[in-house]
């Protein structure tokens, strides 16, 4: 044990020497678009003007203003950002680079086995007490030792943060090679040790909480409201990371329970923005005199990421779903394309891929860079991964399936089910049924036809309608069969994909393995993804991990849009240059001479 330690220390020693404090870092060290010294990012105006304010919409409802609480119904994360800062700032127009914020420099090991943070000296709570180091460390052991699952998953290949001085932290790694790990962890919010203490880290609170960001939590009404005042005395914004950005003076969000009702209420003017998620809404939702004259606006934009995948998720945990063939079987029933035809006028594409919308889908058979990963795994895995080409059942948009009623029979029959009088049972004569968890009504009307597909072969799945309260205590509880769930992915998918699909996550109440996958040969993959050196690598791992995870069977993939749909009064100002990997909200501004119709029907 002394010798390793001593390797250990000599090898920490060696890292050391040759590392150096930069500005930002890269995934795979290649520069970064901006070099030291630079003024602003290429996506804002730096004079921008100031003032004005900006009404959106959040749904569901909260009942906890700490957004990283394990407990209640939170804020969203959206919120977050204008209330905390990160050690680093992630540049929308770059695939994934972090710049110095709360940390002026960021230090990292030639071998990826540590990450420093040298905190700006001139870096304030908006109480104006320095951020320190302590602070750093407080931020990190309380995330993973009190909030989320997810952050536990997130990070835990961290071994420990070690506090160098007032304003230095380092981060040790479990493993050296994880090219991910010190960007990632320039992403960890910092929070104040001093305002913290004495506090309960997961009681619900509606006490407005102390950040070092761009703008105060003003006033909250507990499932109402949140409103949000820019602080005056932001010490960052004259930071290139800060210029041009977080130009109105007060943000509100008010909440919606219901989608229709949110949608009236912005065309009333009760809100500045919408993003919208529903085809139908957005098709004909909108239309009225405000946006044929233009004061109102409707606008697509590509979607930036990896589409977000969607689906009707198995819990594996439940013996009903066990047997692979019975969750194929259920798939197949699913009738995609009669579903966008008659509800969503053609408008959605079918989900395929895990990582839809992006170069690390899966197509076609795997290559020989895909098969050096798979060919160790083969008798662990589905064996269609060397052979046949994933693809969801494809009907032709008549609601006739009865080949695929066929099919299903047959698979369900494999795995010891038998009719008898129009029902499915097994050998202990109990029915296949099961209940699809939901969140309101949203999404009643399209799964009903698949509730009468399986219905016609025997199959009894119930929706049960809970509200947001009862929703996120099941999910916690993982007391579901089935839910209808997203994935949102980035286009560097890394160590998030732990808490997603790997085993290590199986435990967690409340983490992201929804599915409830345990399975030695994904938690090989997932691993694969994280620890990749390069791009081609990252594609070729990721691209391996999606065939096994698509024959896996362990979800139904639904739908997505590679757009995404913006409505909004006109009456803002924006930056000529987007970003290329964001919708850059931040960096719009009030133009105050326009007419402002959402403030007249106030």
């Amino acid at each position: 044990m002394p010798g390793r330690i001593l390797v250990f220390a000599c090898c920490l020693l060696a890292s050391l020497a040759r590392s150096e404090p930069r500005h930002a870092i890269t995934l795979y060290d290649e520069p970064a678009k901006y070099p030291p010294g630079f003024q602003h990012f290429d996506f804002v105006d730096p004079q921008a003007p100031k003032g004005g304010s900006l009404r959106r919409m959040e749904s569901g409802s909260f009942d906890t203003l700490n957004p990283f609480a394990n407990r209640g119904t939170p804020i969203s994360m959206t919120q977050a950002a204008l209330i905390y800062e990160t050690l680093g700032f992630q540049s929308l127009d770059e695939p994934f680079t972090e710049y110095g914020y709360l940390a002026r420099y960021i230090e990292k090991a030639p071998d990826n086995s540590w990450v420093r943070f040298h905190i700006d000296p001139r870096a304030r709570f908006s109480d104006g007490v320095a951020v320190t180091a302590e602070d750093v460390k407080f931020s990190f052991d309380s995330l993973v030792e009190q909030g989320s699952p997810f952050w536990r998953a997130y990070y835990k290949e961290v071994r420990e943060p070690v506090v160098e001085d007032r304003l230095r932290i380092r981060f040790d790694f479990r493993h050296a090679g994880n090219r991910e790990l010190p960007l990632v962890l320039a992403q960890l919010y910092v929070l104040p040790r001093h305002w913290w203490q004495g506090r309960d880290f997961n009681r619900s609170s509606m006490q407005p909480p102390l950040g070092s960001g761009p703008y105060r939590l003003e006033k909250a009404e507990a499932g109402r409201s949140v409103s949000y005042r820019r602080n005056p005395d932001w010490w960052a914004r004259d930071l290139p990371v800060g210029r041009g950005l977080y130009n109105f003076e007060r943000i509100r969000f008010d909440y919606y329970r219901d989608s229709g009702v949110a949608l009236q209420a912005f065309k009333a003017g009760q809100a500045d923005i919408n993003v919208e998620t529903s085809v139908k809404a957005w098709s004909s939702g909108y239309d009225s005199p405000a946006l044929r004259d233009g004061r109102l606006r409707q606008e697509s934009f590509p979607y930036p990421y990896p589409a977000s995948l969607q689906g009707l998720v198995f819990n594996l945990r439940r013996p009903l779903f066990e047997d692979r063939r019975v969750r194929q079987a259920l798939s197949l029933l699913f009738d995609f394309e009669w579903t966008n035809r008659q509800l969503f006028g053609g408008r959605y594409k079918r989900l395929r891929s895990y990582f839809d919308n992006s170069e690390m889908a899966a197509r076609g058979l795997p290559g020989a860079d895909e098969l050096a990963l798979l060919e160790p795994l083969r008798g662990q895995i589905p064996e269609e991964v060397f052979g046949q080409a994933y693809a969801p059942p494809v009907n032709d948009g008549s609601g006739d399936i009865h080949e695929r009623l066929v099919q299903a029979y047959r698979l369900l029959g494999e795995a010891g089910w038998h009719a008898v009088d129009g029902r499915l049972l097994d050998t202990a004569g109990r029915p296949l049924r099961f209940d699809l968890l939901l969140q309101g009504k949203s999404l009643e009307r399209a799964l009903l036809p698949f509730q009468r597909n399986l219905a016609r072969i025997g199959i009894d799945m119930r929706l049960r309608q809970v509200d947001a309260s009862q929703y996120i205590e099941r999910i916690r509880a993982r007391d579901y069969d089935m839910i209808v769930s997203s994935f949102s992915q980035s286009n560097s998918p890394g160590n998030e994909q732990y808490s997603f699909w790997h085993s290590s996550s199986y435990a967690d109440p409340g983490g992201y393995n929804r599915i409830g996958l345990k399975d030695p040969a994904i938690d090989r993959l997932v691993q694969a993804v994280v620890e990749a050196d390069s791009r081609a690598a990252l594609e070729t791992a990721v691209r391996a991990l999606d065939r096994v995870l698509q024959w896996g069977y362990y979800l139904i993939p639904t739908w997505y849009s590679d757009e995404v749909w913006i409505a909004s009064w006109n009456r803002f100002g924006r930056p000529p240059q987007a970003p290329r990997y964001s919708l850059g909200l931040n960096t719009w501004w009030e133009v105050r001479e326009r007419a402002a119709p959402s403030r007249e029907a106030q």
